[in-house]
């Protein structure tokens, strides 16, 4: 486990992804964007390869498919309109099949947010609007974490650095000792990298585990039911 006390005045950031990361929500969350793109704007054949686009993000693959579709950016009112018919299919999907978080997550979450040298925050290249219903559907509505989200930015890089910024900024600080990255695709293995964060990878299937570890993953864990291994690969950081 993580020491309880260390050295006076160190304190460690873990921001973690969310679909994927802390929500089963991936296949759902895939299927109700591109619904929702389809509906409000007439369109088909969407790609929904999104390692494929410059930006994983919500705000980021709108663009994208608006400039190769229009020629320009979505404007407000066309992104608000998008936003709102997401949520709404996220909410009938999720009352069909009910949205679960990884296991062990919500426990890994409260373990953590109790260790004073420690600090939790969330970056998401989800919308607020999707993120925030899918963490409460599954159980995991911590709205005290600082948070970034596709609505700050369209670069995952960008939301990782507000994400920083609002959890320096709640917890009194103007930088962290170690900022760790917990994620489950490869744009999240990416992005850290490019920041120089530690990455640790949450996946279950063995060829994404592989991907994983291939974009430099510290560690890959299945789900965060074992948290002394989870907590204790944490500490080589610390």
């Amino acid at each position: 486990m993580i020491p309880r006390r260390c050295i006076l005045g160190t304190m460690n950031l873990i921001m973690f992804d969310i679909d994927g990361t802390l929500t089963q929500t991936d296949a759902a969350d895939g299927k109700c964007f591109v619904k929702a793109v389809a509906d409000v704007f007439g369109l088909s054949g969407i790609d929904d390869d999104w390692s494929r686009y410059p930006h994983c993000t919500d705000s980021g693959i709108l663009a994208t498919i608006f400039q190769e579709q229009h020629g320009r950016p979505p404007s407000l009112p066309e992104t608000t309109e998008v936003q709102e018919h997401f949520v709404a299919l996220l909410a009938a999907e999720a009352r069909e099949r009910p949205f679960l978080p990884i296991e062990g997550s919500g426990k890994m979450l409260a373990e953590l947010m109790q260790i004073s040298e420690v600090a939790v925050s969330l970056a998401s290249g989800a919308w607020e609007c999707s993120a925030r219903l899918k963490l409460a559907l599954a159980g995991l509505d911590f709205p005290r974490l600082p948070a970034a989200f596709a609505d700050d930015s369209h670069a995952r890089e960008e939301i990782m650095q507000v994400s920083l910024a609002r959890a320096a900024q709640v917890h009194g600080r103007t930088c962290f000792d170690a900022v760790i990255y917990v994620g489950d695709g490869v744009w999240d293995a990416r992005a850290a990298s490019r920041l120089g964060f530690p990455f640790f990878g949450i996946a279950c299937e063995p060829g994404k585990r592989e991907r994983l570890h291939a974009e430099g993953a510290r560690h890959v864990f299945h789900d965060y039911r074992d948290a002394d291994s989870f907590l204790g690969a944490l500490r080589d950081f610390f």
